[in-house]
């Protein structure tokens, strides 16, 4: 059967646009209720039995036979044989990609991430101080591919924050087994019941401290509320299936968590100057990694769609993920003929997605009109797979319209922050009768005392 893929064709002079493109973009983040169920159920079982527990789920859902828990755990020799085992090119590949990615983020540590004070006319200090996380974990999906890329920009910026124990965990189920309530299926990631030897140097090149083979809910579970074996981590990133996200909704407050992912998503706005067989390929990009991924591309020339559409049609087939991009172009994709490039650049803040595309040969024209989005890609030359894997800034985005108030993992998210404050004797009484005054107001006269109690 001959496969085809037919975006969904807009402009947003029709009479219907709005609704049409409502109805394209919605996307329930809403959790299935028995997923919910089995994900509680799973989380339950692993505080309550620990190790016990996690090597049911592993028989269970990855075919996983061990008898212990550290048989599921993988060593730094393994990382090292793993990345001596690489040809040259992939090895340089991916110290290349950790490299840029490092030197992004020590750049963001500077700007964001360091203690600062400064001192009052009447000598009070008051500041902030940022510290590192002791422990995260890192969650790598299996899913439909493998992801050293996602392993490299989760670990890379936890170690730039100073974090000094990197959990990984990685689901590798055996050839058949049927994972329906965990890791959510039979892993690309070791289709044949192998470990990824890309994601086991990519882990050597990272830093990462220690690597359990566990997956889904249970794996989730392990971090968040630690067993006999897996170490209890603060904060756990990484994408997963909907398992791993239920899982990570319900541990939040327990731990931390990064976001809760989505679909992947991308977003082109092109003046048509950009070869059209560039932005389809742009556009499988996104496509290819699941059935609801989604792909839009806006551009004011009516031509010009036509020219990515034809090229779509004719780069399909020989696409080895053709049957997943043609359904996701599909079911979510849309080719959008705007009145203007203004007029795009307002409706993709509208969208906020997760990739940006800016394919013209003015983008920084444009890039002050669009505020939200996880990254922006500025010309033709920026495609977006160059962010996934070794441009330096993080790829792992928010999805799902949250560009609106969320922002791409960093620095940031493996640190604390707290409140410096040293009142000299000179500071207590200029603030003692104004925060006396407002205890006495809330009715909280001890507060009000304590601060008076200072008073000369």
């Amino acid at each position: 059967m001959s496969l085809f893929a037919k975006p969904l064709r807009l402009s947003t002079t029709d009479a219907s646009f709005e609704a049409q493109f409502q109805a394209r973009l919605h996307w329930s983040a809403d959790t299935d209720t028995e997923i919910v169920q089995r994900v509680a159920g799973i989380l339950d079982d692993v505080q309550r039995r620990g190790d016990a527990a996690v090597l049911d789920y592993s028989a269970r859902f990855d075919g996983l036979q061990v008898a212990s828990v550290t048989e599921l755990e993988l060593s730094q020799a393994d990382f090292r044989a793993a990345y001596d085992a690489l040809p040259q090119v992939q090895r340089q590949a991916l110290q290349a990609s950790a490299d840029r990615v490092r030197r992004y983020h020590e750049a963001q540590l500077k700007a964001c991430g360091q203690s600062w004070s400064y001192h009052d006319e009447d000598g009070t200090l008051l500041g902030q101080k940022v510290t590192p996380l002791d422990r995260v974990g890192i969650y790598v999906p299996g899913g439909k591919a493998a992801y050293p890329s996602s392993l490299i920009m989760n670990a890379v910026p936890a170690h730039v924050a100073g974090v000094k124990e990197i959990i990984m965990v990685v689901p590798t189920p055996v050839r058949g087994s049927v994972a329906t309530g965990g890791s959510g299926g039979v892993s690309g990631f070791a289709a044949r019941g192998e470990r990824n030897e890309l994601v086991l140097a990519a882990a050597y090149v990272a830093g990462v401290s220690r690597a359990f083979t566990v997956g889904g809910a249970q794996a989730v579970a392990a971090l968040a509320y630690g067993t006999a074996t897996i170490p209890k981590v603060d904060k756990i990133t990484g994408p997963g299936n909907a398992y791993v996200a239920a899982a990570k909704r319900s541990v939040f407050g327990t731990v931390g968590i990064d976001m809760i992912a989505g679909p992947s998503e991308i977003l082109v706005l092109a003046d048509g100057s950009t070869p059209p067989d560039w932005v389809a390929m742009d556009l499988f990009s996104q496509a290819e990694h699941d059935e609801l991924a989604q792909s839009i591309l806006l551009c004011p020339d009516a031509a010009y769609l036509d020219a990515v559409q034809a090229a779509i049609d004719r780069l399909l087939p020989d696409m080895p993920r053709a049957a997943i991009i043609a359904k996701s172009l599909n079911d979510r994709g849309a080719l959008i003929h705007t009145r203007s490039l203004e007029e795009a650049c307002a409706l993709s803040n509208r969208i906020a997605p997760e990739h940006l595309e800016v394919s013209s040969q003015e983008p920084h024209r444009w890039e002050p009109l669009l505020k939200h989005a996880g990254a922006i890609f500025l010309g033709a030359y920026t495609s977006e797979s160059l962010g996934d894997y070794c441009a330096g800034p993080n790829h792992v985005l928010p999805t799902s319209g949250t560009a609106r108030f969320s922002s791409p993992l960093g620095v940031y998210d493996f640190q604390k922050r707290s409140s410096l404050i040293e009142v000299s004797a000179a500071g207590a009484q200029v603030l003692g009768p104004i925060a006396a005054t407002l205890a006495y107001g809330e009715g909280l006269q001890a507060h009000a005392r304590a601060a008076e109690l200072r008073l000369k």
